[in-house]
């Protein structure tokens, strides 16, 4: 477990998160849905959400990825940072990706979580690389990756099927080479 601030703490995605996971999904419904697929009514229940967190547990197990909540002091979830498709070999890479409880926006959590993973991804994992893809209007992720060093490296045409739309994204990636930048803590 790592802090984050007083508040909250990011770990690891573990057996028995379901019911968490589930109401913090319910709860961010509408503030996700413009940036994530389409999901089925099932995907927001306990039961989905446990057996997708019993999936995480495994993938980890097995190095294939590394998936992380943000949890703050009552218990609730109030984000997600993941590492998935871990790619060993000579790319030695994953993919990052992130979201935030919109009650918990603009107070750096973003910024010292995905801080956090990408120091995991290089001192844990020993990953050479991770690459994040955002919607080319999402200003507020591209800040954060900036913010942690991620260069922008193009622009993937129709890149993913989001929000029931395949849409175009930015892409970027970090070197892990070298050290991870400090983001500030914000009030």
């Amino acid at each position: 477990m790592h802090p984050l601030d007083a508040e909250h703490v990011l770990r690891p995605i573990r057996l028995g998160d379901g019911a968490a996971l589930a109401r913090a999904y319910a709860a961010n419904s509408a503030h996700l849905s413009p940036w994530e697929p389409l999901r089925e009514p099932e995907f927001f229940t306990e039961q989905w959400q446990e057996t997708d967190a019993g999936r995480c547990v495994e993938e980890a197990a097995l190095g294939r990825s590394a998936r992380f909540v943000i949890e703050s002091s009552d218990g609730e979830i109030r984000g997600r940072i993941n590492l998935n498709n871990v790619v060993r070999g000579a790319f030695r890479s994953a993919d990052l990706g992130y979201w935030i409880d919109a009650s918990r926006l603009r107070r750096g959590l973003a910024s010292l979580g995905v801080s956090r993973v990408v120091a995991h991804a290089r001192d844990e994992l020993r990953l050479h690389r991770l690459q994040a893809a955002t919607l080319l209007h999402n200003i507020a992720s591209q800040r954060v990756l900036g913010e942690l060093g991620f260069e922008p490296i193009g622009t993937a045409p129709r890149y993913l099927r989001i929000a029931g739309e395949w849409q175009d994204h930015r892409l970027f990636q970090l070197l892990l080479d070298e050290p991870v930048s400090s983001p500030r803590v914000r009030p």
